[in-house]
């Protein structure tokens, strides 16, 4: 398949077309991760977020290409992957600086995440519960939910995980979070 009609296909919402593309760059995508200090599920994360980014990019029609699609795929989980290290790097540091968060503000904050998940649909407060608290895998809450794959379920994690962002930023300002 040509990037144009992998484009044109993606933007009519042919999900066939994102999985071809999952599947085509997926050994490169996850080697850039993997070759630089990841994990191979971290790897996966950044491409599957990756690919999110695309997939939202190319159906806003804000999408214009100046190169191929897996290049473009490409930049982006290097970017990603920069901003994980980064984050990385960063809680490293403040727990070497001994800044870790104390256990009351802690445990309000997970009261706050925990309130916040209860208030969103029975799918995302499952998918999320699964995922965070439970510690399952992507294809452990896609057979349980009963989704296609674990992309599907990765991508209603993710779009869960955003409705939630939105939840809580709606009803707690920044300082409820920060010391």
């Amino acid at each position: 398949m040509k990037d144009s009609e992998i484009l044109e296909r993606i933007q009519q919402g042919d999900e066939s077309a994102l999985d071809y593309l999952y599947k085509k760059n997926f050994k490169m995508m996850t080697k850039l991760v993997i070759n630089n200090s990841g994990t191979e599920d971290e790897a996966k994360d950044i491409y599957q977020d990756a690919l999110i980014v695309f997939w939202q990019k190319a159906v806003s029609g804000n999408l214009i290409l100046s190169s191929k699609i897996s290049t473009f795929l490409y930049s982006i989980c290097q970017n990603l992957w920069r901003k994980e290290l980064e984050r990385k790097s960063k809680l490293s540091s403040e727990e070497k600086d001994g800044s870790e968060i104390n256990d009351i503000d802690r445990r309000e904050r997970i009261e706050i995440i925990n309130r916040s998940i209860h208030q969103l649909g029975d799918t995302c407060r499952k998918i999320l519960t699964y995922y965070y608290f439970d510690n399952m895998s992507m294809n452990d809450i896609a057979e349980k939910m009963g989704f296609a794959n674990a992309d599907t379920a990765k991508t209603k994690k993710y779009k869960c995980k955003k409705e939630l962002d939105e939840l809580i930023k709606s009803k707690y300002k920044a300082s409820d979070f920060l010391d």
